[in-house]
């Protein structure tokens, strides 16, 4: 299979540390930082993981893995495995969403740079800030002509061609959960995405948006350093 070909499988799993974590001694808490980082090294060969703090962002998330494999039995072992550390018993996941990549329907040929393009596979850029939120469509988008989509989706090009710094990651969830797109946004400049959601509440295609939240503020760090933010 040809590398535009593959499509990935991409998990995006939201943790929460209960405050006994907290109370454990630092030898406990560093043997069970340890094991989990063990764990992630182990995979590093399948999946391709990145690592986020949202400490001081979300109350109801401390950290995030963004994992990318081309199959669905490596994301499965890889949180086993993961359960089964002791860090793992103090760990509940608020939040998670399962995607898969495939091409757009609505990008045809049309290219630029530092923005979604005709690939079916997904790679971590690693900016400073990673934006995440499921997408929902309402039902009448789907009966408007693909003309129509094609024509409201350019206009959604035109105004993220104005944020080049933000890159989009689009993953695909239909009949996978509870969304149906999974979108991902990367940049080092966080007033850049503020000012381009912005921008988008404005376009024609704004009223077919059935749901777009919960949002995520995601901080790229090392996860050695993510497991220190928990205390």
């Amino acid at each position: 299979m040809t590398q535009e070909m593959r499509r990935d499988f991409v998990k995006h799993s939201f943790y929460k540390v209960s405050p006994e974590w907290r109370r454990l001694s630092s030898t406990e808490k560093e043997e069970g930082k340890s094991q989990f980082t063990e764990v992630l090294a182990e995979f590093s060969d399948r999946i391709e993981i990145g690592s986020y703090s949202l400490v001081g962002t979300r109350a109801d998330v401390d950290f995030m893995l963004w994992e990318i494999s081309p199959t669905i039995d490596s994301i499965n072992g890889l949180q086993a495995q993961l359960n089964r550390t002791n860090l793992g018993g103090y760990l509940e996941m608020p939040h998670s969403y399962l995607s898969m990549t495939r091409p757009s329907p609505y990008v045809d040929d049309h290219k630029h740079e530092g923005q979604e393009g005709t690939a079916a596979s997904m790679r971590i850029i690693g900016r400073k800030f990673l934006f995440i939120y499921p997408f929902v469509k309402t039902h009448e988008w789907y009966q408007l002509p693909m003309e129509e989509r094609q024509q409201l989706m350019s206009e959604h090009f035109v105004i993220g061609h104005k944020y080049p710094s933000v890159k989009i990651s689009t993953a695909y969830s239909f009949g996978l959960d509870d969304q149906e797109f999974v979108l991902g946004f990367e940049t080092d400049d966080a007033g850049g995405f503020l000012d381009l959601v912005e921008a988008l509440r404005s376009s024609k295609a704004r009223p077919y948006t059935e749901r777009d939240t919960p949002i995520f503020t995601c901080l790229a760090k090392p996860i050695e350093a993510c497991l220190d933010d928990l205390g």
